[in-house]
Parts: C-alpha cells; structure tokens; sequence
C-alpha cells in the first residue's frame, strides 16, 4: 500500500525540474558601489584601468637601483645618497642614477631609474647618506603596473554575488556604480485560522504562527524582501489575497491548506485560478505536501503548515529558485561524512534527515515529525537519502547538507 501511495508522488528532481522552467530573472537596476553588498551582478566587468595603475613599492624603504648592490651583504655593505623623498600619494619627478637612492612609502610609485626597493630594515641613516647591508635582484619589493590585472580584462562575471573582494575589483577597475538585479518582492501568506501571533496564554485551540519568523527570515535569507499577510481557512478570502498579491509582487509563499486531500484551501484556489497545479505531493520527508503553481505568470510555491516541513520544503525547493529569479545560480555545498548509526528508509523516497556533524561523522537526530521545532534548533545539517537507497548502514558515507552552506 504504502509503494502505491508512493508511486503517485512526483520525484523531488522531477518537481525541481518542473519549477525551474517557470522561472524567470527579476529586471536590473543600477546602484553606488556602497550599495551594492550582498546584490547579484547583472553584467561582466570589464576593467578600464590597470591594477595597480604604476609600478609601485611593496613596502617602506629606498628605491635604487639592483645593480648597485650586487655582492654586497651585511658584512659588505655599501653607500648610496639619498635624493629626494615620496610619500604615499606623492611621486618623484627625479630619474634615479646609480649611487642614488630615494626613500619611498608603500604604495608609492617606483621613480624613474629605479627597479628594486630595499626595506628600512637593511639600511642605516646618515643624515643624506644610507649604508646598505643586502643585495637586491632586479623587481624586489616592487609591485609592477597591471599586476592585479591589466586595462580592458575581464575581472568579473555577471551572476556573481558581490561581496567585499568582489566591491574592490569592481572599484579598483574604475567604477562606482554597478548594475544589479532587483531584489524580488516576495509576498509570504500565511493560512490558519487557528494561528495567532506569540503570547503566553493561548486561549482554545489556538497555536503560535510560528511560520510568519520562519519562512520570513529564510527568504532574507536568499537576498529577497519579504512582505507578511495571514488569512484564515476561507476559501473566498485566500483567492482575494492571490489575486491581490500575485498583481504586486514577483512571487507567493504560502504555508498551509497544502494536504493531499479534496479541500485543502490554498491548492484548491491555485487550481480555480491557473486550471493546473503541476506539482503536488512529492516524494520527500519530510515535507511530502509540497505545491507548485505559476499563476498571473508568478511562481507560487505552496508549503505546509507544519514548521520543520516547510523549512524542508523551502531548502529543497524555494530557497534556490529564489536566488535564480535574481541571477544567482549555486547548488549549496554537500559534504561527505560517515553515519554514526544505521538510518532506515523507503524506495521511492528522498529522505532529509535532520542531523549533527561531528568530526568526519555525522548523526541523525532521534527526534522526529513535521511539527518538531526544537529538531532544527538541535541540528546543524540534513542528511540526504536519495530515493535510489533503502537507507544507510552504519559507518557508511553519505550526503551531508550543512545548514550554513545553504544561505547566499
């Protein structure tokens, strides 16, 4: 009975696959550089300049030149007189002779006639003379022009997440501003009647919307903005509320009226609207209650009301397509580790088991079901059974999925 029931659930990489052809990239945007943390790039860039822009020191001391110290050491030292001086920011209109030297900062520009700086360390000051107790090869201590990377160079991909290096090659390539995707806008509505917002008394049967933190703070998550509504199990209310949302925003999640049953509110309002709901029910645990819909041209993507399910159903399904409607196209990081114990499962079925890494192992949690909070609280990781396996033995490696690897 239980291989029949299976058998009518779409495979987790089918429904993966289905969704990823509706969606769409949001439209782009140009913003300051200061702006532009954590926001994906919507074009290569291409550098104008060259990094750094002149050779330059690679550290405080005497530019010279290398030839005059060749054979000396600091039992041979030698003297040079000091010309001129450059500070950070400055440079030198002097060309460098031999017997010369110019006490330069990091940073500054090389003179003319120079090829090697010798650090401070080396040398010893007398009034405008330096006795010199090393020798130096040509280009030591110098950073040469176009070291970093050289004008008309490819220094970024578009797609790419900005990040600090990322804002500094940006900048140090000559621009300021940058063109980004539009963060999407995502309407989250939340279905229940029985749901409240936290108190310490509850009053009949009712129970904490706990799900307006959750799935709010997993699409901040994903770079995305967040915008939260509630509505209780009413048919007619629930369609207003598409019909309304899906008009101003660039997706819905919604948590709730999802079961696999005949009037379940919320699949049964995406099915009046869009006459096909191509995903659900799929074959994942937990979070077997799992819908898809793209309706007004907008993904809508149906979880349960079950708390720990619908983070499963999001991990495996939204989180992702939320980063790809804004460029950003990244599988999250899947570890190898070995299991601390034998972990039972079904043919048929991916399995998401919530677990804790511990060194080269990793252990599945015993606590269970779709409504246990505290199993994510106490966990750091899924372990992920494909549906191929009739579960794990003990000591036997498996797929890990860190629950830190899964944010942008």
């Amino acid at each position: 009975m239980m291989k029949m029931f299976l058998s009518k659930l779409m495979p987790v990489d089918d429904a993966q696959k289905i969704i990823n052809t509706y969606l769409k990239t949001t439209g782009v945007e140009e913003v300051p550089l200061e702006e532009a943390y954590q926001r994906i790039i919507a074009q290569d860039v291409v550098s104008t300049l060259n990094s750094p822009p002149f050779d330059r020191s690679a550290m405080d001391g005497y530019a010279i030149q290398a030839e005059d110290s060749f054979g000396h050491s600091e039992t041979n030292p030698f003297q040079l007189k000091v010309v001129d001086q450059i500070g950070a920011g400055q440079k030198s209109n002097l060309k460098l002779t031999s017997g010369e030297a110019i006490k330069i900062a990091t940073g500054a520009p090389i003179p003319a006639g120079a090829n090697a700086v010798v650090m401070e360390e080396y040398t010893h000051e007398k009034g405008d003379i330096i006795d010199v107790e090393t020798s130096l090869t040509p280009g030591e201590n110098v950073s040469p022009a176009g070291e970093d990377f050289d004008e008309g160079d490819l220094v970024l991909n578009k797609g790419k997440l900005l990040g600090p290096a990322e804002l500094a090659i940006i900048a140090s390539a000559g621009f300021d501003r940058t063109l980004v995707f539009k963060k999407p806008r995502i309407a989250i509505l939340i279905t229940g009647s029985e749901l409240v917002m936290p108190k310490n008394v509850l009053k009949g049967a009712e129970v904490v919307n706990s799900n307006h933190f959750t799935i709010k703070s997993m699409v901040e998550s994903c770079l995305a903005v967040p915008e939260m509504f509630h509505s209780i199990d009413d048919a007619d209310l629930v369609e207003e509320l598409f019909k309304k949302l899906l008009t101003e925003y660039d997706a819905l999640i919604t948590t709730g009226g999802t079961a696999i049953s005949k009037g379940d509110v919320v699949v049964d309002v995406a099915q009046k609207l869009v006459g096909d709901v191509p995903i659900h029910g799929v074959s994942l645990r937990p979070g077997k209650p799992f819908g898809f819909a793209q309706v007004y041209d907008k993904p809508v993507f149906m979880l349960s009301g079950f708390p720990v399910a619908a983070m499963v159903q999001f991990d495996v399904f939204t989180r992702e397509s939320l980063l790809k409607i804004q460029g950003l196209n990244r599988k999250p990081l899947i570890v190898h580790k070995k299991a601390s114990r034998k972990i039972p499962s079904t043919l048929g079925r991916t399995d998401y088991i919530r677990a804790r890494i511990e060194g080269d192992m990793v252990r599945p949690l015993k606590i269970k079901g779709s409504g246990i909070i505290r199993s994510m609280v106490e966990s750091d990781s899924y372990i992920i059974i494909p549906e191929n396996l009739e579960g794990i033995v003990a000591g036997a490696e498996c797929e890990v999925l860190p629950y830190h690897s899964l944010k942008a």
